[in-house]
């Protein structure tokens, strides 16, 4: 066998590995996923719900995303996204939880977006608004399914292994990372619903600084451009008196 047939041997064998593997990795690639993956605790934080279309002769027209129950979150809130209709289900919790603001019986347990598509090849990412994170948990679980055009439902519910393995169909996972010591972006924040009294004192106090800048602006370009209409007109008065002035030497 000469060396050149050796060789096209090689590479052939290389390139069938190689698509064996990609084939066999693209699966396990293709989830649900959640981004950014990590968020820290007592944060109020914004993720994606990040969809992937992993069938070529379907589009997927409804993700349901389960929100936590043992560890529920306080406020939540969805970004409208074109083209899908969003419900926010709010149920009671088996059981009361207590949190820094008060104990919690009803809380958003699921989120679900429907009407539009993911075509093949396509990803879409829902984006929620969540908060306060607990501190009591390194990590929090939003079981998701994924429903396709054909009838097809996927369930994205496995929870992660403790030997750091990934499971079958992994669920979307949250890591919960201690809030550092500066505070800043891991320190909890009252959202707006619960500090009436500043919102109302910032809506009720307008800056007047901006005003007095856009004032003064607005009268400068009409004095420049009053000065540069009255150049303008003398330019042309000008130029008419040379204009006759010419006609006359000739």
């Amino acid at each position: 066998m000469s060396l050149s047939s050796v060789c096209r041997r090689a590479v052939a064998v290389t390139a069938g590995v190689t698509a064996l593997t990609l084939g066999l990795a693209l699966p396990a690639l293709a989830h649900v996923t959640i981004n950014p993956g990590s968020a820290e605790q007592g944060s109020f934080s914004k993720v994606a719900f990040r969809v992937p279309n992993e069938r070529d002769d379907a589009s997927t027209n409804k993700v349901e995303v389960a929100f936590p129950t043992d560890h529920p979150l306080p406020f939540v809130s969805v970004k409208p996204v074109p083209g899908w209709e969003v419900k926010v289900t709010e149920s009671k919790l088996p059981k009361p939880v207590t949190t820094e603001y008060g104990e919690i019986t009803e809380a958003v347990t699921k989120i679900t977006w429907s009407g539009g598509k993911i075509e093949p090849g396509q990803f879409q990412e829902f984006e929620v608004s969540m908060g306060a994170l607990p501190k009591d948990t390194d990590h929090l679980v939003f079981p998701a399914t994924q429903t396709y055009s054909g009838g097809e439902v996927v369930k994205w519910d496995d929870e992660p292994k403790a030997d750091g393995s990934e499971p079958e169909r992994p669920a979307p996972v949250l890591k919960l990372t201690p809030a550092s010591a500066e505070g800043g972006h891991g320190t909890a924040s009252a959202p707006p619903a619960a500090a009436p009294s500043a919102t109302a004192a910032t809506l009720a106090a307008p800056s007047v600084a901006p005003v007095a800048a856009t004032d003064s602006s607005d009268g400068t370009a009409r004095l420049l451009g009053g000065v540069g209409l009255i150049a303008g007109l003398a330019g042309l008065v000008v130029g008419v008196l040379g204009l006759r002035r010419g006609n006359r030497a000739s």
